[in-house]
């Protein structure tokens, strides 16, 4: 496994777990999930269904260039902390917002 060593961590544990064409599409599938929670979390609006279609076709697309960059940098680990800080960010704004409508209603 030393030809691995010029990997990211999380490609070399796909890959390690399975084979070197599975482990490069469960880094790609991986890459899409987070980039649509991130998406989701971060910058969403409600916009109409084919509107949505296009956005996400696009993210897709999209997440074909962070798979060739994450062969040398950190893409997945970097999405995976934008997704902790975002749900953490939601999860306070949720509490201050309930917080603030318990003190209007006293």
């Amino acid at each position: 496994m030393e030809e691995l060593n010029g990997f990211t961590p999380s490609l070399r544990f796909f890959i390690e777990l399975t084979d070197v064409q599975i482990g490069v599409w469960l880094q790609f599938i991986s890459i899409i999930i987070l980039t649509i929670i991130v998406y989701r979390l971060g910058f969403a609006k409600k916009l109409p269904i084919l509107k949505n279609i296009v956005v996400y076709t696009c993210l897709i697309i999209g997440c074909i260039i962070l798979l060739v960059f994450s062969y040398r940098f950190p893409i997945l680990e970097g999405l995976a902390i934008a997704a902790l800080i975002l749900i953490i960010y939601k999860v306070r704004l949720k509490q201050e917002r309930k917080n603030k409508d318990l003190e209007v209603k006293e």
